[in-house]
């Protein structure tokens, strides 16, 4: 009677492939450390479905990616832990340990469409009042003036950081409620202004720019405490500092947040499209599902047949 041998573990397997990858290889112990680690944490996955490294399928290693992008863990330390899982499996092959590679047809998770992170309209609103207090104050000064115009921008207009840095003085017709933007690719774009924007920038207009322009002559609209154009890097650090305590907002999370809460009042997606100056429908497109989620909260909560069934009918 024949007798045929079972697969080695999983710890064993794993044991050989650091041989490999320090002795064939040559790869360094930090290198072939992390590998490990991504591996073990592979191969858990794998025995709670009853499976080991040498068996595992192809559903196990998108099961294994999607339970890590479901918990939090960014697109970059995805794609690490599928290339350490993507070398592993090549070895397997080479040495004829294993017929199929599962890892093959898995998508990169640099290819995944990530649902933009938006703000609660409360948030945003909350953020906008603080700011707005300090700029309407009677000795407000160009600092607080100037933030709160470019917040109000931000939100009212959907625009990128790099947008708002580069705007001129002479970008503005806010007579007509509206701004000439340089988009990426040096491509323009008008964005309508609404009120509380255009109010904004009037008041730093009048009375903050000068304060801030002193006598130097520049064309860019918002200006530093020195008078010199902001960078990005100053924007960003700006916002952070206007949310709520603990709250990290960005300035891309106030463009999306424009979008979002756009799409979930019932507008259309070409004109979202617009204004953002997306090249591609496809970009826009991904508010969709955002607006979706929160329709779907609210027909919960609203709707009288809305509501999930309990899991246990009480008797």
């Amino acid at each position: 009677m024949q007798v045929h041998s079972s697969p080695p573990g999983n710890t064993q397997i794993v044991r050989e492939y650091m041989v490999y990858l320090r002795v064939e290889k040559g790869m360094r112990p930090a290198t072939c450390a992390a590998y490990r680690i991504d591996l073990e944490q592979f191969a858990e996955h794998v025995e709670g479905r009853n499976a080991l490294l040498l068996t595992a399928q192809q559903d196990d290693v998108s099961g294994f990616m999607e339970g890590l992008r479901s918990h939090g863990v960014d697109a970059r330390s995805i794609a690490r832990k599928l290339s350490a899982l993507r070398g592993f499996y090549r070895w397997l092959l080479m040495d004829k340990k294993i017929a199929h590679d599962p890892t093959v047809n898995i998508e990169s998770p640099s290819s995944w469409k990530v649902l933009p992170k938006s703000l609660a309209e409360s948030e945003v609103a909350e953020m906008l009042d603080r700011t707005g207090v300090a700029a309407t104050v009677p000795d407000a000064d160009g600092l607080a003036l100037r933030d709160h115009a470019i917040l109000e921008l931000l939100y009212g207009g959907g625009l990128r950081v790099g947008e708002i840095c580069s705007l001129h003085v002479e970008d503005l017709q806010l007579d007509a409620g509206r701004a000439q933007v340089r988009g990426k690719g040096d491509k323009e774009r008008i964005v309508p202004l609404g009120r509380s924007a255009i109010e904004a920038l009037e008041r730093y207009l009048s009375l903050g720019r000068p304060e801030l322009e002193g006598t130097r002559r520049e064309r860019t609209l918002f200006l530093s405490v020195r008078g010199k154009p902001l960078t990005r890097q100053w924007v960003w650090e700006m916002v952070r500092a206007a949310s709520a305590t603990g709250n990290k907002v960005s300035p891309h999370q106030l463009r999306h947040s424009c979008a979002t809460h756009m799409v979930e009042h019932g507008a259309d997606l070409r004109s979202v499209q617009t204004l953002l100056g997306h090249a591609d429908i496809a970009t826009t497109q991904v508010y969709t599902h955002v607006a979706l989620g929160r329709l779907k909260q609210v027909h919960r909560m609203h709707h009288p047949r809305g509501k999930r069934p309990p899991r246990e009918l009480e008797v």
